[in-house]
């Protein structure tokens, strides 16, 4: 059976994101499926540690090394060497991680290889008779829809902690490519701002403490900054926190911001929105302090302690120190 189902891997600083192994994970359980070949692609100026990452996860990867182009926003660059290689195999299906720069790929993608795609996945599966399905959550998470293509191309653009990453039984091989592609026309970036996100991004995070608008003001954040510290954790927000302009938006949880899947996730003062719920729901334990019963978050909590979280908080982290001995 013809075409292939590519897995694009998204370089950082220091080899490449974790989305990048979860959309490799998607795309060989995609292809095993259907019974095509996954294929990892990953462009960058040295592509080759990230490439070798990615074989991790799929059979085959093909590293792009790409010519330098810091004033140009990597999707810039790579759209049109992605879609010189991709376009010219047939049929295929693409899965890109739902990061700024992906969502930017897929766009571009889109117009270049004239074809469809479905954004913020949460899922997909080959059918006999459908051929890629795709989950989506929607409506702010009230709703799970399952869509497909028309055509014989299609991208999935794929959220982030939506899928356990899984290595695959044996590595895979690297093969470097010399493909080159007309430029995409000029975008050039006139500044850069680091955000304040911490070591560990916030998605990646093992342990997660959130605050929301319960914790009264940005001084509030210095409780659940000392908590985070002190479990070896990051910090996250609600929108209605970050919209208050109480902490960057690099922190924010939820349906607008990111998607969490941490081991512990403690939440205080959060009320647990819907439109917050679908950023954490997967976490592996969700303990929340909240002085309302009846708040949302209350039913899907695995402990829910109703208090003063300026009661029960610095009475936790007087424990934990006590703990650290």
């Amino acid at each position: 059976m013809t075409g292939r189902v590519w897995a694009i891997g998204e370089p950082e600083a220091d080899g490449m994101t974790r989305l990048s192994t979860e959309v490799a994970t998607l795309a060989r359980r995609i292809a095993e499926a259907a019974g095509r070949e996954a294929v990892g692609l990953v462009v960058e100026v040295d592509a080759g540690t990230a490439a070798t990452r990615l074989a991790d996860f799929v059979p085959r990867v093909i590293a792009v090394d790409a010519i330098a182009a810091a004033d140009r926003p990597w999707a810039a660059v790579a759209a049109p060497l992605i879609a010189e290689i991709v376009g010219g195999d047939g049929p295929a299906w693409i899965v890109i991680g739902a990061t700024p720069d992906g969502h930017d790929l897929a766009g571009m993608l889109a117009v270049l290889l004239d074809a469809g795609v479905l954004s913020t996945a949460t899922d997909a599966a080959w059918d006999p008779t459908d051929g890629l399905v795709v989950e989506m959550s929607v409506l702010g998470g009230r709703a799970i829809t399952s869509c497909t293509f028309t055509g014989d191309r299609g991208i999935v653009v794929l959220r982030p902690n939506a899928v356990d990453a899984e290595p695959a039984p044996a590595p895979g091989s690297v093969e470097r490519s010399t493909a080159t592609a007309a430029a995409m026309p000029t975008v050039t970036i006139i500044d850069r701002v680091a955000s304040d996100a911490g070591a560990v991004p916030i998605e990646e995070a093992r342990i997660i403490v959130t605050g929301g608008r319960g914790v009264g003001g940005p001084g509030g954040f210095d409780l659940v900054a000392e908590l985070a510290e002190l479990l070896g954790g990051t910090v996250g927000a609600t929108r209605a926190a970050v919209d208050s302009g109480w902490i960057p938006y690099a922190r924010q949880v939820g349906q607008t911001g990111k998607t969490v899947k941490p081991a512990l996730y403690l939440a205080l003062g959060v009320s647990g929105a819907l439109q917050h719920k679908v950023g954490m729901q997967t976490a592996g334990a969700i303990v929340a302090v909240n002085r309302d019963p009846d708040a949302p978050l209350a039913a899907f909590a695995d402990l829910y302690v109703v208090g003063d979280l300026f009661e029960v908080g610095p009475a936790l982290a007087a424990e934990l120190r006590s703990r650290r001995g």
